[in-house]
């Protein structure tokens, strides 16, 4: 989500200030709403934008296959200046959107884009797209207790759907584990390990789908190929 004024100045309609004022002056319209108040928030993936009777066009469609850094957010704008993933996309001019979230002390693969279409298809539940994260976490859990992702795990916001976990290998009194999901609900993996007693130390997504981040270095990115965004539309 991204405040309106703030989306107008950077698709090049005017600056902030001056699109600030077209909307007080109900010269902008939201899904054929004329809105008027400033602060109200869009998604620039969904939402239709007229300012006087004009539809801003979107863009080409980019997609970009980033290695988050730890220490990044993926939020477009952070209210604590904390650095932001965008920010490491040097060189693309379109306004381009995570495809979901990896914390602030996740690293991995992460999907940039702003075709909606897409993301919506990438993030709905019923394709199941599979994301694998290996996971350093405290102690040493045996394979009988990891045996509760396969049958789900009771988390607040409910039942987590089956999911595969594999011990890698020990590390001193850690273990670090390859965990698969098909889920996407808010620091999901960092919660079902705290829920059995083993909390996370280090998490890194390490692949969504057919997906790797092979050849790509912590902080680099890529543009998809055109099969590979073939093939992600097929989900």
């Amino acid at each position: 989500m991204e405040r309106l004024q703030k989306y107008m100045a950077h698709a090049g309609i005017a600056s902030r200030r001056k699109s600030e004022e077209l909307i007080q002056d109900g010269k902008v319209k939201v899904n054929g709403q004329v809105i008027r108040e400033l602060g109200v928030k869009i998604d620039p993936l969904k939402d239709k934008i007229e300012v006087e009777g004009k539809q801003l066009k979107p863009e080409k469609n980019v997609y970009i296959l980033l290695h988050k850094p730890v220490g990044y957010v993926t939020t477009l704008d952070d209210p604590q200046g904390r650095p932001i993933v965008t920010d490491l996309i040097k060189g693309v001019k379109e306004r381009i959107y995570p495809v979901g979230r990896l914390d602030l002390d996740t690293s991995g693969l992460l999907i940039l884009t702003n075709d909606g279409e897409m993301t919506n298809r990438l993030m709905h539940p019923k394709h199941e797209i599979v994301k694998t994260y290996v996971a350093l976490v405290k102690g040493k859990p045996t394979k009988v207790s990891l045996q509760a992702f396969a049958s789900g795990l009771e988390l607040e916001d409910g039942m987590t759907a089956p999911a595969t976990v594999g011990i890698l290998g020990n590390k001193g009194k850690n273990t670090t584990l390859k965990i698969q999901i098909h889920e996407g609900r808010n620091r999901q993996v960092r919660r079902m390990c705290q829920t059995l007693g083993h909390p996370v130390v280090k998490l890194k997504r390490v692949s969504l789908g057919f997906l790797s981040l092979d050849g790509l270095t912590v902080g680099k990115w890529r543009f998809l190929r055109r099969d590979e965004i073939k093939q992600l539309k097929t989900y």
